[in-house]
């Protein structure tokens, strides 16, 4: 399985690299992916899928197998994460994880339990 992750201000890589996962960053949408993955992506503004990601979802939505969202707990509570739970429901693959910024230790260990690393 190949991870892709998404990361504008650098929290989702953290995340990423928390997770000690060798993964390909979105840089611009283009990329194509020919495997089965795993997406982690950050939450645009108040719940929105970023573009780059929905670019990048036009090319190689046949393959992703899940989705990990992050986002901010604390400046948009109301729209926590949406982006994974949009597409989640766009793709009809679960979205296996929510975490706040970069993550803590609590959030990152129950993430590598899910993800099964």
């Amino acid at each position: 399985m190949k991870y892709v992750y998404a990361s504008r201000s650098g929290k989702t890589e953290k995340l990423v690299q928390s997770l000690n996962l060798e993964a390909v960053k979105i840089q611009d949408g283009s990329e194509v992916i020919g495997e089965d993955y795993l997406l982690f992506t950050y939450t645009d503004g108040k719940g929105i899928v970023p573009p780059v990601v929905k670019k990048f979802l036009k090319n190689n939505g046949e393959n992703i197998k899940g989705v990990v969202a992050t986002g901010s707990l604390e400046r948009h509570a109301d729209t926590y994460c949406f982006a994974g739970d949009i597409i989640a429901e766009q793709y009809q693959v679960p979205c296996l994880g929510k975490i706040n910024g970069a993550g803590d230790q609590d959030s990152i260990g129950l993430l590598k339990k899910e993800l099964g690393l």
